[in-house]
């Protein structure tokens, strides 16, 4: 059960060191909070989850927009030696906090482009073709290979691998991605069989297939390292981690005005609430433009303690309306808690946990409690 704060003053944390500089001095009117205690603990969850192999982190995006510097610190810390980014913009953020022995793979590979930077960064290529594998093997350093085996994204083809210089290759990770891991269905083991059958052509030290969800399939998908990403952050994709991956993330708004609505009175654009009743509604300094989408509207909630407050009418671009019927101690100033664990927030927007979370406005300070 989630524990909620009593109190609608919030206490004084700490703004993460990613976001303190790019905050004027000025108190925000909305923010999220992120639990330390709650990520560490997914991770060291989906580490025990992956068995014999061990459980890196997918960064990218932000650190699913979480704030990567902080994330990265926090996890290495726990033990997390593979880390995992989109481009080398973001490698270049996280490679001078990470220690030696620490992987880092930059997922979308190398382009000529990359290449002066690449060359001098602790970060290794995840190669997706064989024109990435011929720029690649004349610097001699680390890299990671990607095989396709279903998902038609990024990846060499399993009729190409022979045609890759193996020998002037320093391969480390061997890996595929996933492509319906949270579901039941053939295609995993398609994909599963397909890796198996292609992977040792490479030679490389270790091999990589499994991502949160694919964490939950089992022992089969494990291989030597696993890549979780939404689940660190609080995604549950599987019911297989239902009751085992805590909430990291929840946004806090405060009440920057109360009105009192009598019956028949309209709230909103397209007066999509219409107030049955007397009952005094507050107006949240938050909005679609934060990453609170129009799909809650009418649909989501927040909460003072554990006093359910309904979102009424359309989310707007920098306010929503609650009801607060059921807290009539609630005043201007006050902060109140955003239903934000991301299973239950995706039923109630209908948008998918993982824009749910990269979403999240760079406005809204990230506070780590």
């Amino acid at each position: 059960m989630i524990q909620r704060l009593p109190s609608t003053k919030l206490p004084k944390f700490t703004i993460a060191a990613d976001m303190s500089d790019k905050q004027p001095d000025i108190p925000a009117t909305a923010k999220v909070h992120l639990s330390r205690e709650a990520l560490v603990e997914n991770w060291k969850t989906l580490n025990r989850l992956s068995g014999a192999a061990s459980a890196g982190a997918a960064v990218k995006a932000d650190a699913y927009g979480l704030g990567v510097s902080s994330v990265v610190e926090i996890l290495q810390g726990s033990g997390c030696k593979d880390f995992f980014v989109a481009n080398w913009q973001e490698a270049s953020e996280i490679e001078n906090i990470v220690s030696d022995d620490v992987n880092i793979s930059v997922l979308n590979g190398i382009r000529a482009a990359d290449l002066d930077f690449a060359v001098t960064s602790k970060a290794k290529p995840v190669l997706n073709s064989l024109q990435q594998a011929q720029l690649w093997r004349t610097t001699g350093k680390p890299c990671d290979v990607m095989i396709e085996t279903g998902m038609n994204r990024l990846g060499i083809e399993v009729s190409d691998l022979d045609q890759i210089p193996v020998d002037g290759l320093n391969i480390d990770l061997v890996m595929s991605h996933l492509a319906s891991a949270d579901e039941d269905c053939e295609q995993n083991r398609q994909q599963l069989n397909i890796f198996l059958e292609s992977s040792n052509q490479l030679g490389g030290k270790r091999r990589s297939l499994a991502n949160s969800a694919g964490i939950a399939l089992g022992s089969d998908y494990h291989f030597d390292c696993t890549r979780p990403g939404l689940s660190l952050y609080g995604g549950i994709q599987r019911s297989e981690l239902a009751g085992k991956i805590k909430q990291v993330v929840t946004p806090f708004a405060e009440i920057i005005q109360i009105r009192t609505l009598n019956a028949g009175d309209l709230v909103g654009y397209n007066a999509q609430y219409i107030a049955k009743k007397t009952h005094d509604i507050a107006i949240l300094a938050m909005g679609y433009a934060d990453g609170y989408l129009r799909g809650f509207s009418n649909t989501g909630c927040f909460f003072v303690g554990d006093i359910k407050l309904p979102v009424l009418g359309k989310v707007s671009m920098d306010l929503i309306a609650i009801d607060i019927s059921n807290a009539p101690q609630l005043e201007t100033g006050d902060w109140v808690e955003c239903e934000y664990d991301l299973p239950t927030a995706s039923e109630q927007s209908g948008i998918s946990q993982y824009e749910l979370i990269t979403g999240l406005g760079q406005r809204l300070p990230r506070v780590w409690t």
